[in-house]
């Protein structure tokens, strides 16, 4: 296999650990993606999610006050927008660190997905007679001793699994989640506090999902929820894009030729960025630039991405490098072919950052903004600064934007960080001043 769309200067880049922005030329080439989803999914998940709204709402007494609606807010940071350089341009955060339910951009579509395996068993057993019946029935007995005769499993490197494993047992599943080495002791813990099975991997990402899925298909009455190859995931994260449209419009923040938005969304084996940028083009076409942010020793995307149309992603041990990164949420080996076949003619670039930029960026959100966030979710604020390289700036000149930076409004996506125990914090802290010394 070889890298069509990387420099030899970008390969020594990332075989060096040094911070890259690579700019994808494949942008706008309908030929690089021969997986594109179809566009009716999106539809068809924001209405599963409308459908379950009350039911969740039972479930989860933080709920309550959106009736159901799992959402986070769209944050001004004028505070913040004094320390990243945006060159008169104007910052937002979507704040998904702190998505009700599970506390991370997980929320979205590892929820989703489990509500449409929940849908399909209960339309087959008749507990509800159609999708216009009323799914507060799916919390009551009968619905949880079927839900219980069905096992869920997923691997994961944290966050997915919480999502998971939160929404599984809250509905009655029997629910394993299969944990890298990198994911942290108080996310295995929460789990095991929900009676989640957790069973631990001494190898990486690839290998706990690898796991997972042999031990799953070898149960007839198993559900393996695949963050590598899932359409279901995919969408229930691209419904993000239209919840942020009317947050802009709310805000009266115009999206178009003269306004263009960039996005900065970190990136892990794919889906999550993947779905949101999907929904986003859908919305906002050639106005919108999404970037995905990953850390310098696991830059899975940007292989994957950089790779040919329908080739096997290549690992990032391939150029030396060990995914040893406090990310870990981003601590993935192989990107996700299925997502990088659905988006590569979308994503205008992916850049990648070094533990010590993700931990001034988190020190920054804390002082500037009272936010509070893990390590990986603090990627995206590096995403303005990239503009400032010299492919940051061949890129601006390709978008016809050279001068024009003060139109721009930069969307820092945030991922992960309300969950977070207060001791795990304050360790993220302690590191991210030892880095600003």
């Amino acid at each position: 296999m070889s890298l069509l769309s990387l420099s030899t200067e970008e390969q020594q880049a990332l075989r060096s650990n040094s911070p890259l922005l690579w700019l994808n030329p494949r942008l706008g080439d309908q030929n690089a993606s021969p997986s594109q989803p179809a566009l009716a999914g999106i539809d068809d998940a924001e209405a599963r999610l409308l459908r379950f709204a009350p039911l969740l709402s039972d479930l989860f007494p933080e709920l309550r006050a959106s009736e159901g609606l799992i959402e986070s807010p769209l944050l001004e940071t004028s505070f913040l927008n004094e320390t990243i350089d945006t060159k008169g341009g104007r910052l937002l955060l979507k704040a998904d660190h702190s998505l009700p339910v599970a506390g991370s951009i997980k929320a979205r579509g590892g929820i989703h997905e489990v509500l449409c395996l929940a849908e399909e068993l209960a339309l087959q057993a008749q507990l509800i007679s159609s999708t216009t019946d009323d799914y507060r029935k799916l919390g009551r007995d009968a619905a949880r001793q079927l839900f219980a005769s069905h096992n869920l499993a997923v691997g994961s490197t944290g966050n997915l699994g919480l999502s998971i494993g939160i929404i599984g047992a809250a509905l009655g599943f029997s629910t394993s989640v299969h944990m890298s080495s990198d994911a942290k002791e108080w996310k295995k813990q929460r789990l095991r506090n929900r009676g989640v099975t957790v069973v631990e991997h001494d190898a990486d990402y690839g290998a706990a999902v690898a796991a997972g899925r042999a031990q799953s298909d070898a149960n007839p009455r198993s559900y393996f929820v695949d963050d590598e190859n899932s359409p279901r995931l995919f969408m229930g994260y691209a419904v993000a894009a239209r919840r942020l449209q009317q947050q802009l419009e709310s805000a009266r923040i115009p999206v178009d030729a003269a306004h263009p938005l960039f996005v900065y969304l970190p990136a892990g084996v794919g889906g999550a960025p993947g779905g949101i940028t999907f929904g986003l083009k859908q919305l906002f076409g050639e106005h919108v630039h999404c970037f995905f942010a990953e850390p310098t020793q696991a830059p899975c995307m940007m292989l994957g991405l950089a790779g040919e149309p329908g080739s096997t992603p290549i690992p990032v041990y391939d150029f030396g490098l060990s995914i040893a990164t406090d990310a870990d949420g981003l601590a993935v080996g192989t990107a996700a072919q299925w997502v990088c076949d659905s988006v590569r003619h979308q994503v205008s670039g992916v850049y990648t950052v070094a533990d010590h930029s993700l931990y001034r960026s988190l020190l920054a959100l804390k002082e500037r903004e009272n936010i509070e966030v893990e390590p990986s979710a603090a990627a995206g604020c590096s995403g303005p600064a990239m503009l400032n390289t010299d492919a940051g700036q061949r890129y601006l000149q390709q978008q016809g934007l050279i001068g024009q930076e003060n139109r721009i409004t930069h969307l820092i996506w945030t991922t992960g960080g309300s969950l977070v125990p207060e001791q795990e914090y304050q360790h993220y802290l302690e590191q991210a001043i030892k880095n600003t010394i």
